[in-house]
């Protein structure tokens, strides 16, 4: 009788540590772009839900699409795509369609960023706007002692070798608004016709000299102007928090010739295992007081204008939230662009080109 009570004891406790590894801390993946998975806002919804935030950064639109459609896109709960490719990922079925009831905190974004046609396909939802921002011209402030008041001072001879490009086609948008293709309609930047597309890599093989290195991500442009390797570049306010942080002498600036934008948005991918997990992070990541830790870190403008409450007014200043309107008329943001295929080609040709 004894042997046999042990061994259902022994059973027993087999069933309930076998039952207690089976329960594993769920992970939430994402692919985002940096900034965004910081452990200053990320640590409390870990807390929050019991569970684990691991995060893939990406360096550009095109490395995200590439992702999802070559066979990674189960490897990802959440996404952050940019407003050039939302509309690509959304109506290749890519992402999930939303359940907005699921995300109440989208009722306080602002009804500019949600009344776009970026992320409604037939109908439906599939993204959320969660941050937004320009493509500004940073400098060292030791070499400009004011602002360079055009994209042009990049092609200037004696930045050879001083200046760095990011490698995407917002270069691309960026020599284009030099040429003028902006004008009238800055829409023209996303449609570019053949014949401009040759007029822009030709700028571009032009300021080859004045580029020492091509920057993928946002802690690689950090390093370059740290390093004092470059002096002026097409950046992210995200740079420009990082290098003020470390009383590095940046400047930000927006040009005449206007600049480029973008606005992320959140989406859940459509072979996500973990949607419950997924839908409580973008509520999250929209609420006000999140949304005050992510500019905190990127520097960038909220998508929940309510975020404005927990902030100094200088902050609210320097984010434009108090003048939105006519910040934005300064923005050109990014769209679809119908023939992304040809302008890739035109990039690849102006980085091969010796």
């Amino acid at each position: 009788m004894k042997a046999r009570k042990w061994a259902l004891l022994a059973l027993c406790t087999i069933l309930v540590s076998a039952s207690s590894c089976s329960k594993k801390t769920p992970t939430l993946n994402l692919l985002v772009w940096e900034g965004y998975a910081d452990p200053s806002f990320v640590k409390a919804f870990e807390e929050q839900h019991h569970c684990k935030i691991s995060a893939s950064y990406m360096g550009s639109s095109d490395e995200l699409v590439a992702k999802l459609r070559g066979g990674s896109a189960g490897n990802y709960d959440v996404i952050s795509p940019s407003s050039d490719v939302a509309t690509s990922i959304a109506t290749a079925g890519l992402a999930l369609p939303l359940e907005m009831s699921r995300i109440p905190t989208y009722a306080q974004l602002s009804p500019q960023l949600t009344s776009l046609p970026l992320v409604h396909i037939k109908g439906a939802v599939y993204g959320v706007p969660f941050m937004w921002g320009p493509d500004p011209l940073l400098y060292d402030t030791t070499v400009f002692k004011q602002a360079p008041d055009s994209w042009s001072v990049l092609w200037d001879p004696k930045y050879r070798g001083k200046i760095s490009v990011w490698d995407d086609l917002s270069t691309i948008y960026m020599a284009a608004q030099v040429l003028g293709f902006d004008k009238p309609d800055p829409a023209q930047l996303y449609n570019l016709s053949d014949e401009q597309l040759d007029a822009v890599k030709k700028k571009l093989l032009e300021l080859k000299p004045n580029v020492r290195k091509m920057w993928s991500t946002g802690g690689e442009l950090t390093n370059l102007f740290q390093n004092h390797e470059i002096v002026a570049s097409m950046g992210w306010p995200l740079m420009t928090n990082q290098l003020r942080k470390i009383n590095f002498p940046i400047g930000e600036t927006i040009p005449k010739e206007n600049t480029t934008g973008w606005i992320d948005h959140l989406m859940i991918t459509a072979a996500s295992d973990n949607q419950e997990l997924a839908y409580q992070f973008l509520e999250y990541m929209i609420e006000a007081q999140t949304q005050k830790q992510v500019t905190d870190v990127t520097g960038y403008t909220p998508a929940n204008p309510q975020a404005a409450q927990f902030m100094t007014p200088e902050q609210v200043k320097s984010l434009h939230l108090d003048d939105v309107d006519n910040y934005q008329k300064r923005l050109y943001f990014w769209q679809n662009v119908p023939r992304r295929a040809k302008y890739n080609e035109i990039w690849n040709e102006v980085k091969a080109a010796q």
